[in-house]
């Protein structure tokens, strides 16, 4: 006799649910949905039903809501019901039918889920080892890289899947056994939407030339799935290493990039959670060698390259917290003034004259391009006259600054080195001495400037 039941049960107690664990079924009417909710039956758990009535069949979607309705009522299951008008939901988002009944279903079942009162713990669906087969090969032909070849997980949250490992051939004899009735989905037999082509045509087809076709693309689901967690062992330890955070932006070091091992693949998996696409990975590793200032845009951010570092900074705040300055650059304009940069030898009148809010730096110890940038935690220098570091957040509580005032502060930089807290103080690093031969002078004309 067939073990389903019990292996039910120890999927359950596998993924964390108990017996008295109040679950809701998201059942179709179909067969594997009807098994769900008659080995939860058997096994004794408290349950709810939900069906989602999507009205794309129509006296077939009128049938199917029927029998659920009748199937919960057998058990003794609160019955919920909803209906959707998935076609002109579909057509408003400008999406398929699937996605959208998809997006509609999910978003419902999530306001009968919680951990008080009369919600349920945990979402349970009938999905099962040919689904997962099915979803592994979408992803394949798709291109989804290995996350997408471990198929769908058991667990997600609240929603759990305990049917994963077993195939639909299985559950069908267990419902002959049992002697259920199900319904049958006229549109599983069209080949119209891609999973039942996968189902209906290319299964069957692979079918006859490998016999065990199911059976081990199984064990490949499980393989792949160990795969993919040493993968993102690996992915994690590369993010650990290479990303540096400051602020809101992250900063990637260049040469050690460039010595990464597979390059394309690690560089993808840094910059896709920041919606750059594929394609766009090779632009990243070009952008490397490009000249400073060059970036590359996604829809929400940008990767700058600024001399040995990459980046990456919100789109919407590039243009008002980041400014890259090259050499020849003679007026830079910024939200807090307009800054004009000139180059002096030392000893000229004009130096000896530099006019009030104008600064003096020693251009031998600039290097180009210079960064302007809003300051941030953890900013320090060395205040003009101190030989020791100061955290910019010390230097602003001194010079007695208000919150709003301290929110306009912009800090010039070199090499990673704060030059100038732009209208309050230079650096003395930076600062002009007897051996100075070239002077690089800056005023910002809109802001009283001290130096």
């Amino acid at each position: 006799m067939d073990n389903l039941l019990v292996e039910f049960q120890e999927s359950l107690k596998k993924l964390g649910v108990a017996k008295k664990d109040k679950l809701l079924l998201a059942v179709s009417g179909g067969l594997d949905s009807a098994v769900l909710a008659a080995v939860c039956h058997l096994s004794g758990q408290d349950f709810g039903i939900a069906h989602a009535n999507f009205q794309l069949r129509g006296e077939e979607s009128n049938r199917d809501e029927e029998f659920v309705r009748q199937l919960a009522t057998r058990y003794q299951a609160a019955f919920f019901l909803k209906k959707f008008d998935t076609a002109d939901y579909a057509k408003k988002e400008k999406c398929s039918i699937q996605v959208a009944a998809r997006k509609l279903r999910y978003d419902w079942f999530k306001t009968l889920i919680g951990k008080n009162g009369d919600l349920h713990q945990f979402l349970l669906t009938a999905h099962h080892l040919d689904d997962n087969i099915e979803t592994m090969l979408m992803h394949f032909f798709r291109g989804t890289g290995i996350e997408g070849l471990t198929g769908m997980p058991e667990k997600n949250d609240y929603l759990i899947r305990p049917f994963l490992s077993i195939s639909r051939n299985r559950l069908k004899t267990f419902a002959l056994s049992q002697q259920l009735s199900w319904v049958e989905d006229s549109s599983n037999a069209s080949d119209d939407y891609t999973r039942n082509y996968f189902r209906n045509k290319l299964l069957p087809s692979l079918l006859s030339v490998y016999p065990e076709i199911h059976k081990n693309l199984g064990k490949n689901l499980h393989r792949f799935s160990e795969a993919a967690i040493l993968y993102q062992q690996a992915i994690q330890q590369h993010r650990k290493k290479l990303m540096k955070k400051s602020g809101v932006e992250i900063h990637i070091p260049i040469l050690q990039l460039k010595k990464v091992i597979p390059l394309q693949t690690i560089l993808y998996e840094i910059i896709q959670e920041y919606h750059f696409t594929p394609a766009q990975t090779e632009d990243v590793i070009r952008l490397m060698d490009s000249p400073n200032g060059k970036y590359i845009p996604s829809s929400t951010h940008r990767i700058i390259k600024n001399r040995h570092w990459l980046i990456i900074a919100p789109k919407e705040d590039i243009t008002v917290s980041l400014i890259i300055i090259e050499q020849n650059e003679s007026a830079v304009i910024f939200p807090g003034g307009t800054l004009r940069i000139k180059e002096i030898t030392a000893g000229e009148q004009e130096y000896k004259s530099l006019p009030s809010g104008t600064i003096g730096l020693d251009a031998g110890k600039i290097k180009f391009p210079l960064m302007l940038r809003k300051w941030k935690a953890g900013d320090y220098f060395y205040p003009l006259g101190m030989k020791k570091k100061k955290k910019l957040a010390r230097f602003f509580i001194d010079e007695k600054l208000s919150k709003t005032a301290k929110e306009k502060i912009w800090v010039l930089v070199t090499d990673s080195r704060i030059v100038w807290v732009v209208g309050h103080r230079i650096d003395d690093r930076f600062s002009i001495h007897p051996s100075t031969r070239q002077i690089l002078t800056i005023k910002n004309e809109d802001v009283l400037i001290h130096s």
